[in-house]
């Protein structure tokens, strides 16, 4: 008997042309969708960096804005001390932990956090989603600039973005009045307002009569705040302004080990959600933590409150880093101005947002008239690697860049008591700043 015919051909077989049509299913079923879900900017540039490095090349690293210093050394003592330790914790947090976060932010920030009201998570970028994921239709509002990934994650979870453009001028940050219009025009939506300071892509914060009026609108308007102060510990004045100090009721705080505590790679965030916002919202968040992530691990858990455990030598630690992060950004700063390259001196953290429009023409006159192509030009040509405006929401033609200045020693510097800008471990990120303003200065390759 003649065998029945299968409508697969030996080229369905071999999988080539099955494998075509998912594909082409995949690409028609993304549409638009595609840009919510691109790898990282930051991520990206840290890894052609290396890439870079590795054929040979000599790179200045500020485009990725990882902290150049060491874990506190008692938290790292901890988290060998309970490597053993395998058990599933809480959904919401190791209870110790969430008390110890608590009273950790109450103290420093000034601010009342309820320990039943914390959630642990695998890094503060986990738990904006859950934010966003969390809510019912609303409008996500993103001041531009802005962290890559706040308006990626927006779309990711069927919510609004919108983008609130602010300018050298506003020290790059929105104004009460522009959200002030924007609730006028829209009454109607739930608005959540991402609020980062001090800031990446900009290393600066509100002054305090600002965010006051800016949080007396988010009141009157019924607007809910997301207050990401992840660099808050890293003020470099030590002056970090909680935005629940204003409008405890409506604002959701996240913070985290990475920056402060150096401790990006440990994936551990917090979140303080205020009792005024009621329960479902906090159910949500917690639903959701629990069909993704389940808990964070345990070592890290049980490390994590010795990191949050306020002593003499973590307060030193922090301090070190502040005094180490202010000298070296206000030299930065300081040297970019005088190549007019406007340039905001920091206020936290460790990044600038250089604005190089004073060069426009002659940068047009070397076929660079975006941020992109500026970046691009400057890794190519002087080997420095920065990000463009446009990756943090700006413009593509305005011509700013963010600069993470992280490129040195942070162990060595944490131990000596030299003038900083001296030491031989400054010295890359210094010839990487002189990189930058002799190239835009003479054009020539480095």
């Amino acid at each position: 008997m003649t065998p029945t015919s299968h409508p697969s051909s030996s080229a369905d077989l071999s999988g080539s042309e099955t494998q075509s049509s998912v594909a082409d299913r995949l690409e028609n079923g993304y549409g638009g969708a595609g840009e919510a879900t691109r790898s990282s900017d930051t991520l990206l540039i840290n890894e052609q960096s290396r890439l870079l490095e590795a054929g040979g090349k000599r790179i200045f690293k500020f485009g990725f804005g990882q902290s150049p210093f060491p874990v506190f050394d008692p938290a790292v003592q901890a988290l060998a001390e309970h490597a053993a330790e395998k058990a599933y914790l809480p959904v919401q947090g190791l209870p110790a932990l969430r008390e110890q976060v608590a009273r950790f932010h109450s103290d420093t920030d000034h601010v009342s956090w309820n320990p039943e009201r914390v959630v642990v998570g695998p890094g503060s970028k986990l738990l904006l989603f859950a934010l966003m994921k969390s809510l019912p239709e609303a409008d996500i509002l993103i001041p531009a600039p802005s962290w890559v990934s706040y308006a990626p994650q927006a779309r990711m979870a069927d919510q609004r973005a919108v983008k609130l453009e602010a300018s050298f001028e506003t020290r790059w940050q929105i104004t009460p009045e522009q959200l002030e219009a924007y609730c006028v025009e829209n009454p109607r939506r739930l608005k959540l307002l991402i609020l980062n300071a001090p800031g990446n892509p900009t290393g600066l914060s509100f002054d305090m009569q600002t965010q006051k009026r800016l949080a007396s609108v988010a009141r009157r308007h019924g607007v809910l705040v997301l207050a990401d102060e992840i660099y808050g510990q890293l003020h470099h004045r030590g002056e970090h302004r909680a935005f629940a100090l204003d409008y405890p009721e409506g604002t959701v705080t996240t913070s985290g080990l990475s920056k402060w505590c150096g401790a990006g790679g440990w994936r551990l965030g917090v979140m303080h959600v205020p009792a005024e916002l009621g329960t479902e919202l906090f159910a949500r968040i917690l639903g959701l933590a629990s069909e993704t992530w389940s808990s964070v691990a345990s070592p890290v858990q049980y490390a994590a409150i010795t990191a949050y455990t306020r002593t003499p030598e973590l307060d030193a630690y922090i301090e070190r880093q502040r005094i180490v992060l202010s000298e070296i950004g206000q030299w930065c700063a300081a040297r970019l101005n005088e190549a007019n390259v406007r340039t905001h001196a920091p206020d936290g953290g460790f990044y600038l947002f250089p604005d190089f429009e004073a060069h426009r023409e002659s940068l047009a006159a070397r076929g660079i008239t975006t941020s992109a192509e500026l970046t691009a030009r400057l890794l190519e040509d002087a080997g420095v690697a920065l990000l463009p405006g446009s990756a943090f929401g700006c413009r593509p033609d305005q011509l700013t860049v963010r600069l993470a200045y992280v490129d040195f020693d942070g162990s060595a510097l944490m131990k000596s008591e030299q003038t900083i800008l001296e030491q031989a471990t400054t010295t890359t990120l210094i010839q990487g700043i002189i990189a930058i303003v002799e190239w835009l200065n003479h054009g020539h390759k480095s």
